[in-house]
């Protein structure tokens, strides 16, 4: 038996007991005649003494161990005289009586300690090592038991977990496929799926009413902390549901985990809130309602005073920072260098300040008086001591570099607390968008997204001003998941093809199997897919999703530890029938 206990088990009410320790070497420090070694397992770690009076041999074992040696300690419970109250296990130690190393170790390439000395790169490079840090394990262990938990909600309501097959035809519609090829089919290749879209809607054409599964899909995209090329999704089908019931059965499950994980009971509804108003408001279609700082719109006050900036821009849109009113010139000219960032896009900043004495202070004083400018605060319900900072340009672009900076200050005025949650349901999304490019519609969801009834005879003679019966689960600003209720009559669903620009023939070759699935009685269906790493990390406090996958890929979508993606043997290449073409030195 290589332990009779666990390193994080052992309490005060096993004093007097002989016990069996195994784990890995935290920390050892020496005392005079006494060594005191921390002993880490996945469950805690627990004091082992060792006294130089009792066992000469034994002593001089315990001080040549090193960090992360494996080793295997019977001992004595007993007392501990300084207590740790920030260990579990902190009222007690052992007293040893023997040690064996099952395993040396070469010193880490970083501590292994919540706040380790590593960065991201040797991190993932030795991401085994990193798992051992209690941060990153509880992190998978949350994870584990929104799984379980998750699993056994959807289960109660009639749910049934079906698994859907993993290499899959590709369709290039969205983000991009990763392919596999086929040995048996020279030429030809199977796609990773992005979703288990169509399989589980032909569950429901099977009579599978209620369908989940935590489920891994893949998307060849360009990557942010938020995204990985592989991913897990909570993905979930219905019948005979419009979109009320969707949103109710999902709400709940959200409600349930949230309870389940934090102890937190939302009594009351999600507040709901249409694309277009989100976008007018926040500039975002998941906005971070944690915080107000509302978009206020100033166009119609700002025309024709002379100022080619305001006049000649489509839209003119600001915010009002509370208590911000005595920012310096410094703090300002800061944020003007924020928005004027590749990654925002802004060409320049302005703003007003209500000082808290009346007077107004602007950097567009001199084109406009201070009655004029008392007007645009009062739109904005600005108090003394706040500052109103202006946008302008073409509306889509600037509301979106206005949204970049509400949330810079809301990081700023510490209004983004990882540990509030504000949830909402974003609804009424366009069901297509305009590409200028390619000069066609795209589905902003996908083409199994049903038009909103209301909408459905615009959907020749005004395009782009049909609502799609879609919503998003937005959480803080994150994008927690979305779904739709989908096309079940075939002929509605040729129809949208159509409009997307696919031929009978492509249409057909691309989803014949669903539009032959559709003539054998689709029941109406709707359904969402929760991001279940992005669940996790939302509810670990995290900004990255990377720590709460147990083996990430980086920026870059490269596995840093094992070395991948990576070249392949010629002889694998020609069994595939691949021909490689090296790639243009730079």
């Amino acid at each position: 038996m290589y332990r009779t206990n666990t390193c994080g088990e052992l309490r005060l009410s096993d004093a007097g007991r002989e016990v069996t320790l195994a784990g890995w070497v935290q920390r050892a420090r020496k005392m005079g005649g006494m060594t005191f070694v921390d002993l880490r397992d996945r469950y805690g770690i627990t004091q082992i003494v060792f006294e130089s009076d009792s066992d000469t041999a034994l002593f001089d074992a315990a001080n040549k161990l090193g960090r992360e040696f494996v080793v295997q300690v019977s001992g004595t419970v007993q007392e501990r005289e300084n207590k740790n109250k920030n260990l579990p296990t902190g009222e007690i130690e052992i007293i040893a009586t023997s040690l064996k190393v099952l395993n040396r170790s070469d010193v880490p390439p970083f501590t292994i300690e919540d706040d380790t000395d590593g960065g991201d790169d040797l991190r993932m490079k030795y991401r085994y090592l990193d798992l051992r840090r209690s941060c990153v394990r509880g992190n998978l262990e949350l994870r584990h038991r929104m799984a379980f938990e998750i699993r056994r909600y959807l289960d109660s309501k009639g749910f049934l977990e079906v698994e859907t097959p993993v290499l899959i035809k590709s369709t290039p519609e969205g983000a991009r496929d990763f392919v596999v090829p086929s040995r048996m089919n020279p030429g030809e290749f199977y796609a990773l799926p992005q979703s288990p879209q169509t399989f589980k809607q032909l569950l429901m054409v099977s009579g599978f009413d209620r369908y989940f599964q935590i489920v891994k899909c893949f998307r060849d995209e360009d990557l942010r902390a938020d995204r990985q090329p592989e991913f897990t999704q909570i993905d979930c089908e219905m019948s005979f549901v419009e979109q009320e019931d969707v949103l109710q059965m999902f709400e709940g499950l959200v409600k349930h985990i949230f309870k389940y994980v934090k102890d937190i009971d939302f009594a009351d509804p999600f507040p709901r809130m249409t694309w277009a108003d989100a976008m007018r408001l926040y500039g975002s279609d998941k906005p971070d309602t944690r915080f107000g700082m509302q978009f206020v719109e100033l166009k119609d006050l700002t025309t024709g005073k002379g100022f080619a900036v305001m006049d000649d821009a489509e839209y003119v849109g600001a915010i009002v920072a509370p208590g911000c009113a005595d920012y310096t010139r410094k703090q300002l000219d800061q944020l003007t260098e924020f928005v004027k960032r590749p990654q925002v896009g802004a060409k320049g900043m302005m703003w007003v300040k209500l000082e808290n004495d009346g007077s107004i202070k602007s950097s567009v004083g001199k084109f406009y008086s201070d009655d004029e400018l008392r007007g645009w605060l009062e739109r904005g319900g600005a108090n003394p001591g706040d500052l109103m900072l202006i946008l302008a340009g073409a509306t889509m672009k600037t509301r979106k570099q206005l949204n970049e900076l509400r949330l810079e200050m809301g990081s700023r005025l510490g209004l983004r607390d990882p540990q509030k949650f504000s949830c909402l349901w974003v609804v009424d999304f366009p069901l297509f968008e305009w590409d200028d490019e390619t000069q066609r519609y795209y589905a902003m969801h996908h083409p199994f997204t049903a038009p909103n009834p209301e909408d459905v005879d615009k959907l020749d003679t005004d395009t782009g001003a049909v609502r799609a019966t879609a919503y998003d689960m937005v959480v803080n600003g994150n994008e927690l998941g979305g779904g739709s209720i989908r096309i079940h009559d075939s002929e509605l669903q040729d129809h949208m093809f159509r409009l997307l620009g696919l031929s009978e023939d492509e249409a057909r070759y691309k989803f014949g199997f669903l539009m032959d699935a559709f003539k054998y009685g689709a029941p109406p269906h709707g359904g969402l897919a929760f991001g279940f790493d992005r669940f996790v990390s939302i509810l670990a406090g995290l900004d990255s999703i990377r720590d709460v996958i147990a083996f990430p890929k980086n920026n870059s979508g490269r596995d840093m530890m094992i070395d991948a993606p990576s070249t392949i043997d010629q002889s694998q290449l020609d069994e595939l029938s691949i021909a490689v073409t090296e790639p243009e030195k730079k």
